[in-house]
């Protein structure tokens, strides 16, 4: 849902504030809602945010996870601005520390985060699976999870020569992730946030 029809440059979009705690993200200029979502949204949200902390640790990678905290400025082909917040952004630990003193966006010009997440809610469907999909490949993000409570899967999108490879993984099927490659979880535990 748009909530504004006044374009927004970048920099009017950090210092917006309605007063409502409404969070944003900025698409072509315009305003979106971020709605609250679901609880099992915020669960599932939490509980990847959790589990890809444990991997980077298994794997002793020099990475974290962050939910809903991090934008990432888009390339859209328009002459407005678009900053996304995924609902997992996985990253080096050094680029989450870069973006302690200044907003938490990951600019054009940073390296791109290692993964994203998005989880699909009703008035999501198209924009997780279209517009983020063409989006984060253009960035180089090398992997790209759409959890999809309401058609009960997750689509692990993976970034070959440019354009994302993407896998469908559902019920008890363990997820294949080539950020996580010893990660042992299924769409199942993905999909009910629980071990």
């Amino acid at each position: 849902m748009t909530t504004t029809t006044r374009k927004f440059t970048f920099e009017e979009y950090l210092a917006y504030d309605d007063g409502s705690n409404t969070r944003y993200e900025l698409v072509d200029g315009e305003l979106v809602a971020m709605g609250i979502g679901t609880g099992l949204h915020g669960a599932i949200a939490e509980f990847l945010t959790e589990q890809f902390k444990a991997a980077a640790q298994q794997a002793n990678q020099p990475w974290t996870a962050k939910d809903m905290r991090i934008g990432i400025r888009s390339p859209r082909g328009t002459r407005w601005d678009t900053t996304r917040i995924p609902d997992v952004v996985v990253l080096p630990v050094v680029q989450w520390k870069s973006l302690r003193t200044k907003e938490a966006v990951i600019e054009l010009q940073d390296p791109p985060p290692l993964l994203v997440v998005e989880v699909v809610s009703e008035s999501t469907i198209a924009t997780d699976y279209r517009a983020k999909h063409s989006e984060y490949s253009v960035l180089d993000i090398p992997e790209y999870w759409v959890v999809d409570p309401i058609e009960q899967r997750v689509t692990v999108s993976t970034l070959q020569a440019g354009r994302y490879d993407d896998a469908c993984f559902a019920d008890t099927l363990l997820i294949q992730s080539k950020v996580f490659p010893a990660l042992a979880l299924s769409a199942a535990q993905v999909l009910s946030a629980a071990i």
